[in-house]
């Protein structure tokens, strides 16, 4: 399976024993939507809801910060997701939150079989393929054996240690407004600007008009034109950790899979008052 599919390879597969689709759509407060309430309102059938907004570690004091191992593992085995499963993930929302829940189960927690589909729920619906409403949801199993690697999750320690070495590249992937510190944070006691030295790629740029991926030359030349070169060590960061996975999913379709996280991102980065930042380009 292809880390990315399309809606008709899912139609074709989603009855498979072992194929297992989950909506992992997120909202920022300020989108006014709930995703526990659209899922229910409608659905690719057969999917289950993942609830990205409650699978954060809920003592770190930021609002989007990676779960532990063992409270990942209850989850996955709350909703009958074995490791062995191909699991195909997908989302409703604006900031293609899908590309969170791939780092996560991937990247970190060392799933092998998961996939996005491409252009989400909204190019599932625009190709005529069948939705449903209601609850979902699988008999649970029993919790597999933890497995953690935060090796590409960066603290912020590590970030201000990049700041001294320029040993890798950093990608901001939040709207330029935000990045320059042209309008105020959505969280009040969170000061605007970027890390020093990082580079503006909003995430948005890495997809076509109908929600679909860009792929192959034109996405490595959303990279390039924003100054990046891809070839060299790289860390992406946003506003709480979410929306940088988007990059991070975009390099691994250019075949980058070391580039890594700043979890915290600017939740973390400017509510500090000792951190330095940056107003402007």
């Amino acid at each position: 399976m292809d880390s990315l599919v399309s809606t008709h390879w899912l139609a074709d597969e989603r009855n498979a024993t072992d194929v297992r689709v989950v909506d992992a759509s997120w909202f920022l407060p300020s989108d006014g939507r709930n995703a526990a309430t659209e899922f229910a309102a409608l659905h690719i059938p057969g999917a289950i809801f993942l609830d990205l907004a409650n699978l954060a570690d809920k003592t770190s004091g930021l609002p989007m910060t990676l779960p532990n191992a063992e409270d990942l593992g209850i989850r996955m085995a709350a909703l009958g997701l074995r490791r062995d499963d191909r699991i195909v993930l997908y989302d409703n929302s604006p900031h293609h939150t899908s590309a969170r829940a791939w780092f996560m189960l991937v990247r970190v927690y060392g799933h092998t079989h998961v996939a996005v589909l491409d252009g989400g729920l909204e190019k599932w619906a625009a190709d005529g393929l069948p939705l449903e409403s209601g609850e979902s949801a699988s008999p649970p199993v029993r919790p597999e054996p933890g497995f953690s690697d935060h090796s590409k999750v960066h603290t912020k320690g590590e970030m201000l240690q990049n700041l001294e070495t320029s040993a890798a590249q950093v990608i901001d992937a939040r709207g330029p407004a935000r990045f320059n510190g042209q309008e105020p944070e959505p969280r009040p006691e969170i000061a605007p600007g970027h890390i020093p030295g990082a580079f503006n790629l909003p995430y948005p740029k890495l997809f076509e008009a109908d929600g679909s991926w860009k792929q192959g030359a034109e996405l490595r030349a959303e990279f390039t034109q924003a100054g990046i070169n891809i070839d060299q060590p790289l860390i992406a960061t946003c506003g709480s950790g979410v929306t940088a996975c988007v990059l991070l999913f975009g390099l691994h379709l250019l075949g980058r899979d070391d580039a890594a996280l700043y979890d915290g991102s600017w939740a973390e980065w400017g509510a500090d008052p000792y951190t330095p930042k940056r107003l402007g380009r």
